[in-house]
């Protein structure tokens, strides 16, 4: 799809961009369409290999702001998510955009789950939402009126997903704090929205999950008979957080080719 096709919002440049699991998948096709727009983005992941080249993959096209990478493991609050928090805000007090992104989808059967699993799942999968928009709030609040959040979903939640409770519980949590958030701070100038993405046509999503009967599974459900790409997301997440949607906060944008 041509970058030429799509919208141009004045407002996102020069804009400072947080997104957690930056380095692959949407969080990816995120970090390059905002860099494309003129914002500064700052990412967050594990894979630094991964990172490194999306950094000169995006510098390559000639960007106003190089994209910023941290190493940072979401799951560890206090060791790793706090500190590099902490270390933005120090380079970049203002923050206009967070995405809280990073998840991993992890699959066992109901009655194999330990407390151990379910803890880690919800670890990776929504505790960090709450703690690294909390971590970064002054940031935020000096860009109230401006400033918006994005906490990412899934629509797992809505369909007949097994297999995942610890996941599906996590992807449900996302609405809730979601709401809890907007009406928190919308009076502080501050939006929370949140995406639901359904099946996205990432690398790892064509590689590993998207077997012939799933792909039939997925085309069969959606009302749009199409896989739906990565940046088709990116592009829902840079309108949530221009000023074009300023009135808009406390919903959850479902991105899924009109599978519920």
């Amino acid at each position: 799809m041509a970058q030429a096709k799509f919208a141009i919002y004045p407002s996102l440049v020069d804009r400072t961009v947080v997104i957690t699991g930056g380095a692959q998948g949407i969080a990816a096709d995120m970090v390059e369409q905002f860099s494309l727009q003129g914002s500064q983005v700052i990412f967050l992941d594990v894979e630094d290999e991964l990172a490194a080249a999306l950094v000169q993959k995006v510098s390559d096209q000639g960007v106003k702001h190089k994209p910023i990478y941290h190493h940072c493991d979401v799951v560890k609050i206090d060791e790793e998510l706090k500190p590099t928090a902490a270390k933005i805000l120090k380079e970049h007090p203002k923050i206009d955009g967070l995405v809280n992104s990073a998840a991993r989808a992890m699959v066992k059967p109901t009655q194999e789950i330990t407390t151990e699993w379910w803890d880690e799942s919800v670890a990776v999968n929504l505790r960090h939402h709450f703690f690294l928009t909390q971590a970064l709030l002054p940031g935020l609040l000096l860009a109230a009126g401006n400033a918006s959040v994005i906490n990412m979903g899934s629509i797992n939640w809505v369909v007949s997903a097994t297999g995942q409770a610890p996941y599906t519980t996590s992807k449900a949590a996302v609405v809730g704090l979601t709401r809890t958030l907007a009406h928190e701070f919308g009076p502080r100038g501050i939006r929370v929205n949140s995406i639901m993405p359904g099946s996205i046509a990432t690398e790892r999503e064509r590689t590993v999950v998207m077997t012939p009967e799933y792909e039939a599974k997925v085309l069969g459900s959606q009302a749009i008979k199409r896989l739906i790409e990565p940046v088709e997301v990116a592009r829902m997440a840079m309108w949530l957080i221009a000023d074009d949607s300023a009135a808009v906060t406390n919903q959850s944008m479902r991105i899924d080719g009109g599978w519920t």
